[in-house]
């Protein structure tokens, strides 16, 4: 049993976004801490931009990680494009666009490395009386007074305390990539760059804005802009075809980007310059490496399990519209903390943890779900009918997308 007098230690499963918010501010709070990353070398972001909301730098603060204007580019409105590339609709909408990259690396160098085990896969967890208890993959058993589960949308941690909860998908695929300020022609740059921009076509959606380029340079001219393409992929025919690579084998969870076929991409391509507005069309067809992702909706009754807490994906995936993911974990992360303060037991603390966040939870993927009604491949039924129509216009979509929270 602990005592008074030891430092109470965490064992973080997940070294992405998630669990060194949680790391940085648990360590910042006397825990002592150690953070199991299965990736053996540093993470990739494979090129995802974040949407910042204020309470993501709070959470930073809290944290004490320093940060400055280069987090990521400023835009101040948004703007929605006609098919033929003419502005349909426009408002001012100040926002902080950053790259999951440049987030990665300020998290990561805030905590010292001696927390922080890169190729350590946490194999079972088994919560206990005095402390839980971490079987790592290479057999060695570890003591925690808190686990954290920030092992992602695919936790296994989840799957092992909550087995009947399953990833839905949503009936859609995202199709993301970033493409060179430099390569693009300066009529596109013209338009697109300092917004926030939409497109609108028939049952699809597709948002850009800036973010950061090589070395994190946020300098006009040597920015990318970062693309989020919603199309509607059958879930029986379409998207298996999406996921199989050329040799065959289908990737059910998503496809790494370089395995994607080229008749995939091309068509893909195609689809752009036939849809989209042609600033749009440019910038998916000079996109370095496109890459998608299948849409998913997961939900979880409770995020605490004694001494085990489910942190971010881990517990509640909502679809990318909303912009939260990132500032969900993070704000899961001090929520966390904050409940540890206020409970000298850490399972009063995680079931106190697990009443707040999973309302919140529940409300982001509610309201996710809402802004992605209409790019569902079957609507399903009169209340995704009057939701896809309610949120289809170009006011209602620059309205309600990637805003801060009011849950």
């Amino acid at each position: 049993m602990a005592h008074a007098f030891t430092r109470r230690k965490a064992i973080i499963a997940g070294g992405s976004l998630g669990g060194l918010f949680a790391a940085n501010l648990l360590a910042r709070n006397g825990w002592d801490v150690d953070v199991f990353e299965r990736v053996p070398d540093e993470l990739a972001g494979r090129g995802a931009g974040i949407v910042t909301h204020p309470e993501l730098f709070d959470a930073m603060a809290a944290a004490g990680i320093a940060f400055d204007d280069t987090i990521g580019v400023k835009v101040q409105s948004r703007v929605t494009f006609a098919q033929n590339g003419a502005v349909l609709s426009e408002r001012h909408l100040p926002q902080t666009l950053t790259a999951w990259g440049k987030m990665y690396h300020v998290l990561r160098a805030a905590l010292p490395d001696i927390h922080y085990h890169a190729g350590g896969n946490v194999a079972f967890v088994q919560d206990g009386p005095d402390q839980a208890m971490v079987t790592l993959h290479d057999g060695s058993v570890l003591h925690a007074d808190l686990v954290v589960a920030a092992d992602g949308f695919k936790s296994a941690i989840r799957e092992r305390f909550l087995p009947g909860v399953q990833l839905q998908y949503a009936g859609y695929v995202a199709w993301r990539g970033l493409v060179d300020e430099a390569s693009l022609s300066p009529q596109t740059r013209e338009a697109l760059f300092e917004k926030f921009a939409f497109c609108l076509p028939a049952r699809e959606q597709i948002l850009g804005y800036p973010v950061a380029g090589l070395g994190n340079s946020t300098t006009p001219g040597e920015r990318r802009y970062n693309f989020v393409w919603y199309r509607a992929t059958s879930e029986d025919a379409q998207l298996p075809d999406l996921l199989t690579d050329e040799s065959g084998k289908r990737w059910a969870g998503g496809i790494p980007p370089t395995l994607i076929r080229q008749k995939v991409l091309a068509d893909m391509e195609d689809a752009a310059l036939t849809l989209l507005a042609p600033q749009f069309a440019e910038v998916v067809t000079k996109a370095a490496q496109p890459l998608f992702q299948p849409i998913f909706d997961l939900e979880v009754p409770q995020m605490a399990f004694g001494r085990v807490a489910l942190l971010g994906d881990a517990a509640f995936v909502a679809r990318p519209h909303c912009g939260m993911g990132v500032t969900k974990a993070a704000s899961d992360a001090m929520a966390l903390v904050r409940a540890l303060q206020n409970h000298a037991g850490v399972q009063d603390a995680l079931a106190d943890y697990s009443r707040e966040r999973t309302q919140v939870g529940a409300a982001i993927v509610q309201h996710a779900r809402h802004l992605g009604a209409y790019m569902q491949a079957q609507l399903k039924d009169d209340v995704d009918r009057e939701m896809a129509e309610r949120y289809r216009t170009p006011d209602a979509v620059m309205r309600e997308t990637a805003v801060p929270a009011r849950f």
